[in-house]
């Protein structure tokens, strides 16, 4: 009689484990949708890496006395909005996806820019989220790759940006 109660117990406590496991687990990633939509992002940083091979040739931290307010706005239709990119005085639209992992953020959206030889660049057309949470959005951009050549040549740009509640 003790081997059958004990044995109810252990597979009650088994189911009741497992059903709470699975009905607490969020699968849901509309939630990483309302992370970068709820406010706008106001640019904190740059940090722009050159490298060869697996060398660093140089490390610079751009705009750090720009005196206008960069924002990156996402909207939950789709589209995006960044004033003032590369310290210009500037309105940039476009779209705005996530990859179909949830780990690239991608942005059609075009900018004048100082520092592309063209004088615009796309700057979010393929950016590897490092980080987005309630406060912070890392996104890194550049010559992203799997793996790299022993001799290519890259530059890697870290961009940081804050939350900025909306009003």
């Amino acid at each position: 009689m003790k081997k059958k109660l004990l044995l109810f117990g252990l597979i009650s406590g088994a189911l009741f484990i497992f059903t709470t496991n699975f009905s607490c687990k969020k699968n849901n990633q509309n939630y990483l949708n309302t992370l970068l939509t709820n406010g706008r992002w106001q640019f904190a940083s740059l940090v722009v890496t050159k490298f060869h091979g697996d060398t660093t040739i140089s490390t610079d931290t751009l705009y750090s006395n720009c005196n206008l307010t960069q924002n990156f706005t996402f909207n939950p239709n789709g589209t995006c909005n960044y004033t003032n990119f590369s310290c210009l005085q500037q309105s940039a639209t476009g779209h705005w996806l996530f990859s179909k992992d949830y780990l690239y953020l991608m942005s059609d959206m075009s900018c004048q820019d100082t520092t592309a030889q063209s004088g615009t660049s796309i700057p979010f057309q393929n950016a590897q989220i490092i980080n987005l949470g309630q406060y912070s959005l890392v996104l890194k951009t550049g010559d992203l790759e799997q793996y790299y050549a022993p001799n290519q040549r890259r530059t890697i740009n870290v961009y940081g940006f804050v939350r900025v509640k909306s009003q």
